[in-house]
């Protein structure tokens, strides 16, 4: 183990892990405030480059499908893929958006049915409802993977076709860094964030878990209660990460996608399943009408208060995760054609998601239709009661209610394994471990009960949000990094394809 340890990326990480982590609870107060003025800035001042970058990732995506470099398979001409196709879209679904997509399906598009930001007053509901399914494509769809495809397609050439290790400075081994040190630097920006990324998630998950066994009445929502969560997840993550790609993350894959599929379909049959078909035909046609005047939307000319706190705080958070999701994505991709991962990494995922989005979105709408207030009141008091008090409404809520809690238990697990399996890869100095194997089970451990520790110590000292919200931060510098991985990708191709 000790020689399969990059021990400076390793030991400076979990120097500056700690580090941060007491200066933002011995300063909570000005650690927020902070962060929260630098997102603000960067909000204001660079939204429209935000925008340029995820609409560019887009369009690159495609071209990059389209082209003659689609051809090109990750590994060489004789690569074979080391996953099937259904395992592989399980994993890459679970690893990229998590809990999210469960959480928010519901919240997000009763939040904009009701936000008197969007919406001039005499506003009908169909005009509200379309608008409000609209963004949440947007937020969810094309974009969000198109950045997760642009950097694992880069991780992926990169480690696969080109023999580099799984870090972010590989990108850069023949444009700029040419010292160790500064390789060392970026390394650690992407395993901080990833760190950190993870860790929020985690108790924030933590915290929707603990509010649905309340609601179950199994438990009371407490703060202890929270942290017995988050050692369990943990415990459940070292076990699968543990166990390995194979035996561990991949199985717990599987199992997510059939609990997802199972609780898709309870909610269609049970909910208002013709209105549900009616909005899914009329969200996907007014989400393709629309979507060059949705995507290129910087709320120029109007309060862009709106704007920061929806579009550009996801696109920023897709482009921190982007490091985490593009290298596990990347992981488990070699033997793909660039084509099949483009098709398998954009398309497919966010027609999944427009699919559930759909079903989840359009019977809370319908609920608030038939009740006005009743969603939104709960939304805006405590947004993680919002999906158990939508499951009321439903015959069988308790059943429903115990399926969603698995479900999410399921998605953080995979959040937790993931995480714990990325940072040991970009902590680990063998590179043959990146590329065919997993690494040293004792790093993966490492990483695994510091993922969890963290989310405990941060949840104890109020710091989650803090550090959710310096994690955004990195947005716009990944997003850079990105656009220059791209175009050094893209010279390789041409190399290679010429």
């Amino acid at each position: 183990m000790l020689k399969s340890v990059d021990y400076k990326r390793f030991f400076i990480s979990l120097l500056l892990i700690a580090t941060f982590i007491g200066i933002t609870l011995v300063k909570l107060d000005t650690a927020s405030n902070l962060f929260n003025s630098t997102q603000s800035f960067i909000a204001n001042n660079f939204g429209w480059l935000i925008v340029l970058c995820a609409n560019g990732f887009l369009i690159f995506c495609i071209w990059m499908a389209i082209s003659r470099f689609g051809s090109i398979r990750l590994g060489g001409a004789d690569a074979k893929p080391e996953f099937n196709f259904i395992n592989w879209i399980a994993m890459l679904f679970s690893a990229g958006l998590g809990i999210g997509v469960i959480f928010y399906s519901v919240a997000e598009p009763v939040s904009h049915l009701s936000s008197l930001l969007l919406f001039e007053e005499g506003a009908s509901f169909n005009e509200k409802a379309t608008l409000s399914m609209n963004l949440t494509f947007l937020h969810w769809g094309f974009h969000a993977w198109a950045i997760y495809g642009v950097v694992g397609l880069c991780f992926a050439y990169f480690a696969f076709n080109l023999g580099r290790p799984f870090r972010v400075s590989s990108f850069f081994l023949d444009i700029g860094l040419e010292s160790a040190w500064s390789r060392v630097i970026v390394d650690v920006f992407a395993i901080l964030a990833t760190v950190f990324g993870i860790a929020t998630s985690l108790g924030l998950g933590a915290t929707q878990i603990s509010t649905g066994l309340e609601y179950l009445e199994i438990a009371n929502s407490s703060l202890m209660g929270t942290f017995w969560i988050i050692i369990f997840i943990t415990l459940l993550g070292l076990i699968s990460v543990v166990l390995g790609l194979n035996a561990g993350i991949k199985r717990l894959s599987q199992l997510n996608m059939i609990l997802c599929g199972c609780f898709l379909v309870a909610i269609f049959l049970l909910g208002p399943s013709g209105y549900i078909l009616d909005g899914f035909v009329e969200n996907v046609g007014s989400y393709i009408q629309n979507f060059i005047s949705l995507s290129t939307s910087v709320n120029a000319y109007n309060d862009s208060e709106w704007q920061n706190g929806w579009t550009l705080f996801y696109y920023c958070w897709w482009f921190a995760w982007s490091p985490f999701v593009g290298l596990f994505i990347a992981r488990i991709s070699y033997g793909r054609t660039i084509k099949e991962f483009i098709l398998g990494v954009v398309l497919l995922p966010s027609l999944i998601v427009f699919i559930w989005l759909s079903v989840f979105g359009n019977a809370a709408i319908h609920q608030e239709f038939t009740a006005t207030g009743s969603l939104a009141n709960a939304i805006n008091e405590d947004i993680s009661s919002s999906l158990f008090i939508f499951l009321e409404q439903y015959p069988g809520s308790t059943l429903l209610m115990g399926l969603s809690l698995i479900n999410i238990l399921t998605f953080f697990v995979t959040s937790s394994d993931s995480g714990a399996l990325v940072s040991a890869m970009m902590t680990s100095s063998n590179q043959g471990d990146s590329v065919q194997r997993d690494p040293a089970i004792l790093t993966r451990v490492v990483w695994a009960l510091t993922l969890g520790i963290i989310a405990i110590i941060l949840l104890m000292g109020g710091g989650l949000s803090a550090l959710q919200t310096s994690v955004i931060v990195t947005g716009l510098p990944f997003a850079l990094i990105a656009f220059i991985a791209a175009r050094n990708l893209y010279e390789k191709l041409k190399i290679e394809s010429s």
